[in-house]
């Protein structure tokens, strides 16, 4: 079941295109297996809570799956809860064992997404990223 839910992801991406006016952005690249993706976030009349998330890119089935499943696992969601979700949250959505290598795919979208938030918001950075030579590209 969880594999026909991934691959509905990737074959129909949730929040996939362009964010015209998006109050936060920001690119991620996965090199070890070409994985891209831009993130855009617009947020609600309050400033805070994340009212449309949009992606772009490119890359395997996880990657862009796990990232059409976090624009709606985000919606609705102030930027300080998303900017600290665990990424077993999104994990468990993805539902299926993962290789250290599709574990990065996998990430690679939340990685990104709190990287547009932290860019936007000046909300803290994961601390696992904390002196840590990352293996993804974020810009």
């Amino acid at each position: 079941m969880y594999r026909e839910v991934i691959l509905d992801h990737y074959k129909n991406p949730r929040g996939h295109g362009l964010l015209e006016h998006a109050d936060a952005e920001a690119e991620g690249q996965n090199p070890l297996c070409g994985d891209e993706v831009s993130i855009y976030v617009a947020f609600g009349e309050d400033g805070d809570t994340i009212d449309e998330v949009k992606f772009s890119g490119r890359g395997c089935a996880i990657s862009q799956a796990a990232t059409s499943m976090l624009t709606e696992l985000v919606q609705g969601r102030s930027a300080q809860e998303v900017a600290s979700l665990p990424r077993d949250e999104l994990l468990d959505e993805i539902g299926i064992p993962l290789t250290p290598v599709r574990l990065k795919c996998a990430l690679l979208g939340l990685s990104t997404l709190k990287l547009a938030l932290h860019k936007a918001k000046g909300t803290p950075l994961p601390a696992e990223w904390a002196g840590a030579s990352s293996d993804l590209e974020l810009n």
